[in-house]
């Protein structure tokens, strides 16, 4: 299920000048200024990253440190994922795009939701960007509505048993925050049946891209993007 956002002319690849030029424009976003509690786009991306990571909206923890999933949440994605710190926050291996790029405050309930200007925006020029993603992890509901907006089911529970639907393009997955754990224990086929699927298709992912890895068009001396803080504490 192709997104046509995500439609790019392989011979015609974005510079690396024009690729930095966008993540700077993004980091100095200030289109919500007033809305939330403070400015802070929170984002990774190169366009040799073959997997794709869209959670919500970054949360206070986040918000503090400047890197993403930088919390129990990012803890829990990890596992599911059987990945490695190191291999999780590789800008050339994984690209972490939020629903919403900033922190957008809390209600009563919790955090806000994502602000939409986000998406609006900077959607389509970063999937653009991004020509060599070939699965998009779809973390909670707020990133199921943005990339499967007439596909998905009305209920995020049917959405996730249903994950092997979307592929190869996408996965969606339950939001692997804390907050959820009643829900990862009424729903056990989630564990016994859709974390093998993710990591099988992360497997196969990372053996093609060492299989076709070939020498980086882009400088790797200094990298385009880096978000404030140590993603190694």
């Amino acid at each position: 299920m192709r997104d046509p956002d995500r439609t790019v002319d392989p011979s015609s690849p974005m510079s690396a000048s024009a690729f930095d030029s966008l993540l700077e424009s993004i980091r100095s976003c200030r289109q919500c200024e007033g809305l939330i509690p403070e400015p802070r786009p929170i984002l990774r991306a190169h366009p040799e990253a073959r997997l794709l990571i869209v959670g919500q909206a970054p949360g206070q923890a986040v918000h503090r440190t400047g890197i993403p999933w930088n919390d129990p949440s990012g803890k829990a994605l990890r596992e599911w994922m059987g990945i490695e710190r190191a291999h999780f926050y590789d800008p050339t291996r994984v690209a972490i795009l939020p629903a919403g790029f900033c922190y957008p405050g809390r209600s009563e309930h919790g955090d806000l939701p994502p602000r939409p200007e986000c998406a609006r925006l900077w959607k389509t020029p970063l999937l653009k960007s991004l020509p060599a993603i070939r699965l998009t992890l779809l973390l909670g509901r707020y990133a199921h509505l943005l990339y499967l907006p007439e596909t998905r089911s009305q209920r995020l529970t049917d959405t996730v048993r249903e994950a092997a639907r979307w592929l190869p393009d996408y996965l969606p997955l339950p939001h692997p925050s804390p907050r959820n754990r009643l829900w990862l224990k009424r729903h056990l086929w989630f564990t016994e049946d859709i974390l093998p699927l993710l990591r099988i298709r992360l497997r196969a992912l990372w053996e093609e891209g060492a299989r076709k890895c070939s020498p980086s068009a882009i400088s790797q001396e200094t990298p385009l993007f880096m978000p404030t803080g140590d993603p190694h504490p």
